[in-house]
């Protein structure tokens, strides 16, 4: 393949901070499987993110596991992409250490994520919590990608990111990729089942609010029958119907059916007809990633060889670009 033909690459990476929800899964998961075709793309499970919430050993040992897994399940190929787990790349750390030396005290306090932790674990706001932007831009800027998926509550982390690749390619010349957002041509935003106005969460205390990717059909279709509506009774795509919008995008998302025909489909119709189709759509197309997980999660030689694969790829990337970062900086190597 000549240079002009060459895949522009993608990286993504996401935490084993538990269940995985319906929102990960419309909202970035989902596009994760189309780009394969399109970029050279990287994906990882950001382990070493995770403790900056005290963690419990055996839980999040298995919350790897499982994340891995099911991103296989989910139809991420190891023959396309590269997928591997963070802490298995030690150069992750490594350049994180160097990149936190390019990197302002002020421009870390502002960030929203840091104050949100902050106040929401303030018995234990540790400085990995206010340094992970130096982390989360080694995860990126190893691998020079040319592009980042990022939501609407990630464009922060990104940009951080920019700032430190450009300022060390300011000092010491071409060294990092300074990657441009990439924001997916489809994917929805899906709120809580019972806050329509809030993000869909697993951190949320109420399990009604949101749907696992592994829910079995009938807990989904019995969260979709309590999602929270309205008294207008009518399916509208309306900023003064935020529960019933939510439902649209999200049967609009698994069915791939427009909101003006969702409309019609139901005109004259109750919400309790609407929330049950749209607990049975999820339900459909969830089961399949559900079977294969399982499948998957039960090979752990397999899961096992197949992480430990990805993980050597990914460093034969990673070293490349940390050991010029050392370089131009003036380490001895």
């Amino acid at each position: 393949m000549s240079e002009a033909m060459e895949k522009k690459k993608v990286l993504s990476c996401i935490q084993p901070s538990g269940m995985l929800t319906l929102g990960n899964y419309l909202g970035a998961l989902k596009n994760w499987i189309n780009m394969q075709d399109e970029f050279e793309c990287t994906y990882a499970v950001a382990d070493l993110h995770a403790i900056t919430v005290r963690q419990e050993p055996a839980k999040l040992r298995a919350q790897i596991y499982s994340t891995y897994a099911l991103m296989l399940a989910l139809g991420l190929d190891t023959q396309k992409s590269t997928l591997f787990i963070q802490s298995h790349v030690p150069e992750h750390a490594q350049l994180s250490w160097l990149l936190s030396c390019y990197t302002q005290f002020g421009e870390l306090s502002r960030m929203t994520q840091f104050k949100d932790k902050s106040a929401k674990h303030s018995d234990n706001v540790n400085v990995g919590l206010f340094s992970y932007p130096a982390l989360m831009a080694a995860d990126i800027l190893l691998y020079k990608p040319d592009f980042v998926p990022v939501g609407a509550d990630q464009k922060q982390h990104l940009e951080i990111a920019r700032d430190i690749a450009t300022r060390f390619n300011h000092i010491y010349g071409d060294v990092f990729t300074v990657p441009e957002p990439y924001i997916p041509k489809t994917g929805a935003r899906v709120m809580s089942l019972q806050d329509p106005t809030k993000k869909m969460s697993k951190s949320d205390e109420n399990v009604n609010a949101w749907v696992a990717i592994l829910d079995d059909k009938d807990t989904v279709i019995r969260k979709f029958k309590r999602a929270v509506t309205d008294s207008l009774a009518q399916v509208r795509l309306s900023d003064e119907q935020p529960g019933i919008k939510n439902l649209i995008g999200i049967y609009s998302a698994v069915t791939n059916k427009t909101p003006q025909e969702i409309e019609k489909e139901f005109d004259g119709k109750g919400y309790g007809e609407f929330k049950l189709a749209v607990g049975e759509a999820v339900a459909d197309e969830l089961a399949p990633i559900r079977e294969s997980y399982n499948t998957i999660i039960s090979d752990k030689a397999e899961l096992e060889r197949l992480f430990r694969e990805g993980g050597q790829r990914a460093e034969f990337i990673a070293r490349k670009t940390y050991l010029k970062a050392m370089k131009k900086v003036g380490f001895v190597l």
